[in-house]
């Protein structure tokens, strides 16, 4: 997690194209003044607790390297947590669709997704809906990377998506508006 809790508020470009990053997509959702909304912890160390919404039902989170998705009811708080964020909803759930998702409301969606293994990976979607969304990665087949959770981060103008290319040049979606954190994804 790359946090800003202070102005100015870099774009995920500029920070990623400075820093030893793979990838990474803009984090989760914050109110008007940039304050986060559920929990976020950022280098060990808890930024905001995590609280109870319909629409933050899950936590990224990586402890001791390894990369998970588990519903808030699922989450137990480690010493041990690097970062965290919770967000919503679950797009993915054992490897399936989650049913009952939005499903008329198009917009640039981005999520976080890991596999059975000890992979994790993140991504941009334009133009559909959380139920478009969890059906393309339900169904998607990725050579040695089976989605088995998947979730949705914030979304629609928060959007943005950078990756560092095999030869070393970036790739960028940019965010159309400033926002607090970042999902990055660091060698190991």
């Amino acid at each position: 997690m790359v946090d800003q809790s202070t102005e100015p508020r870099i774009d995920l470009e500029e920070i990623l194209a400075k820093g030893n990053f793979l990838a990474g997509v803009n984090g989760g959702y914050f109110d008007p003044e940039y304050r986060p909304i559920g929990l976020l912890i950022v280098d060990g160390k808890m930024v905001t607790p995590l609280q109870k919404s319909r629409l933050l039902s899950g936590v990224l989170s990586s402890i001791a390297n390894k990369v998970q998705i588990t519903r808030v009811s699922e989450f137990s708080l480690n010493p041990k947590t690097n970062a965290a964020v919770e967000c919503g909803p679950m797009i993915v759930d054992a490897g399936k669709l989650v049913r009952g998702l939005e499903s008329t409301k198009g917009a640039r969606r981005t999520f976080a997704a890991v596999s059975a293994g000890d992979k994790a990976a993140v991504g941009f979607c334009s133009d559909v809906t959380l139920a478009d969304l969890s059906n393309i990665l339900a169904v998607v087949s990725i050579p040695d990377f089976k989605i088995q959770r998947a979730i949705n981060l914030d979304g629609g103008s928060s959007s943005a998506f950078w990756f560092k290319r095999a030869n070393g040049s970036a790739f960028s979606i940019g965010e159309q508006k400033p926002v607090r954190d970042f999902v990055t994804i660091v060698p190991k």
